[in-house]
């Protein structure tokens, strides 16, 4: 006997089920969590990242799921105000609040439809299931699939005339670099973070044969920049403890202290520990010193894996106190970070003003406290990886001011960092930005942020 084919009733064709096993759903959907968590909860990007204590749902995706929820919620927060135009264009009125994900879903598609290599039709699809699974946001799946499509068919007339670097810009920071750099400064920056950065490594020795090897190009002071991204933990030296990520900016500051073979040098604020195993290498006898223990042991294991031996002390420095001065001192002081931004797109979107104040009032602390840890004749270099002028040279005026009669100004000189000129002020301080050169003859550019300041004691 012929059995009659049985109809599909409603509740079969809308099973929640089927939409969350879609390809691709659950990494989407993930990219949705975390951006409400960076940008509504003000939570860091790489702590939602991270394997061993990030957002659940992101580790127990497959590692091709994870590498696309990094690719979108770096292209979401990177170009956030750029998204927030677009979307502006598209709606009548703004949307509700409590409705669910509905603005994180959509950050989350347009990401994917204006700055990603993926079809339109795949992030309109699941974006409007992801929303129909939303119990608050499900009332506006309707219009997350109007908005979504109209921008897939007017792309060209929606998306002109955009001033993409000033947007992604909150107006805070927009001020403070327009005010120490000039408006054509400030958007020399704003443009250079809509960049991911590249991926510097530094050498313990021999960089021209490093970036042989790896098909990379010498930046910086002798930093190698690799062309191709990868795993890191696959590329050829890793394992031997060859060399360490390291941006060329960031491998600028440990050089300010000269030789330091066989002198007693203190890290402070150590960790992740890129200047502690550039000052290892160097021969020195290295303390370093940061408040966190989990990252100090992060620290251990990369000195480990780097074949270097350096002491590590777990302490807030406000209550640290050295059995006996240093030779040197290299205080890379707690910072906004806005001189990362090109590999931290979260940074304009979790830091306020407020930060600023608080963090300037936290170097001012350690750069009086540190300095009578240097002996007679020593060397204190300051730094941060920020742009601001309140954490670099106003800092360092001040600070100059109150010790005067304890420490002076030691300038840097461009041939200490590669004869890279554009990236020394005129008094004398390290000063990087990410639309600097990255080598002396101008042939490629982009850098960290990082501003230092050189001081020899009394």
């Amino acid at each position: 006997m012929t059995k009659t084919p049985q109809k599909k009733n409603k509740a079969q064709k809308g099973n929640p089920a089927d939409k969350k096993d879609k390809p691709g759903f659950a990494a989407r959907k993930v990219a949705a969590d975390i951006l409400g968590n960076v940008v509504h909860k003000k939570r860091p990007l790489d702590g939602e990242l991270d394997m061993a204590s990030g957002h659940s749902g992101f580790r127990d995706l497959a590692a091709n799921d994870r590498a696309l929820v990094r690719a979108i919620a770096g292209a979401a927060l990177r170009h956030r105000g750029e998204i927030a135009e677009i979307l502006s264009r598209l709606l009548d009125r703004d949307i509700p609040e409590k409705t669910g994900r509905v603005l994180d879903i959509l950050h989350v598609a347009i990401a994917q439809m204006q700055f990603l290599d993926i079809p339109d039709r795949a992030a309109v699809s699941i974006a409007v299931d992801h929303a129909s699974m939303d119990r608050r946001a499900r009332p506006y799946k309707g219009l997350v699939n109007g908005v979504l499509r109209r921008l897939g068919r007017e792309r060209d007339e929606i998306t002109t005339d955009i001033d993409a670097a000033r947007i992604n810009t909150p107006d805070w920071l927009w001020e403070s670099w327009q005010e120490a750099y000039g408006e054509e400064g400030a958007a020399a920056i704003a443009k250079a973070h809509e960049t991911e950065a590249a991926l510097d490594l530094t050498v313990k020795s021999d960089p021209e044969n490093w970036a042989e090897k790896l098909d990379g190009t010498i930046v910086g002071a002798g930093s190698v920049r690799l062309t191709k991204k990868g795993a890191v933990d696959a590329l050829e030296g890793f394992e031997d403890g060859a060399w360490w990520v390291q941006d060329a900016a960031a491998a600028l500051p440990a050089r300010l202290l000269g030789d330091v073979s066989g002198l007693k040098v203190a890290d402070l604020c150590a960790a992740p520990g890129g200047k502690t195993a550039q000052l290892a290498a160097a021969g020195a006898n290295v303390t370093a010193v940061d408040i966190s223990k989990g990252r100090l042991k992060r620290l251990s294991e990369n000195m480990t894996r780097l074949g270097l031996s350096v002491t590590t002390v777990a302490s807030d420095l406000r209550a640290y106190e050295p059995d006996e001065p240093f030779d040197a001192i290299l205080l890379d002081a707690p910072c906004s970070a806005t001189g990362t931004i090109r590999r931290h797109p979260d940074v304009p979107w979790i830091k306020k003003p407020y930060d600023i104040e608080k963090l300037g009032e936290i170097q001012r602390e350690l750069l009086d406290r540190v300095i009578s840890w240097v002996r007679p004749g020593g060397l204190l270099v300051y730094c941060t990886c920020s742009l601001e002028a309140a954490e670099g040279e106003q800092q360092v005026a001040q600070f100059l001011e109150r010790n005067k009669d304890t420490v002076v100004l030691s300038p840097v000189d461009p041939s200490e960092i590669g004869g890279l000129v554009n990236s020394v002020t005129a008094e004398g301080f390290l000063r990087c930005r990410p639309d600097h050169p990255a080598r002396p003859d101008d042939s490629l550019f982009g850098m960290d942020g990082f501003f230092a300041a050189r001081f020899k004691k009394l």
